[in-house]
């Protein structure tokens, strides 16, 4: 699955936003106190196509449950912020793969 996250989150209402505008050590511990299972990437790792930067270890929340993961975004001169997007199971092994353990 490749797209541009900016134009998801205009064209879409399946998302939400659980933190905006923050640093990002606090958009990691928001992931690690919400998410049911957390995936360490490194920075640069691709997930949903979206290459993620962040301080290392980049942690990818995942709920498969309610099949969605909340990934870090850093948007220049915005901030960071939490965002939980839907995902398909094959994407939740994809990020699985990923774990820098």
């Amino acid at each position: 699955m490749s797209f541009c996250l900016d134009t998801y989150l205009q064209q879409s209402d399946d998302y939400e936003i659980l933190a905006s505008k923050t640093g990002f050590k606090d958009c990691a511990k928001i992931i690690r106190s919400k998410a049911p299972e957390v995936v360490n990437i490194k920075p640069g790792d691709e997930v949903l196509g979206v290459r993620v930067i962040g301080i290392p270890p980049v942690p990818i929340g995942i709920n498969e449950s309610k099949g969605t993961a909340l990934i870090p975004y850093t948007k220049p001169c915005h901030g960071s912020a939490v965002i939980e997007l839907p995902v398909d199971a094959e994407e939740i092994e994809r990020i699985r793969k990923l774990n820098t353990k």
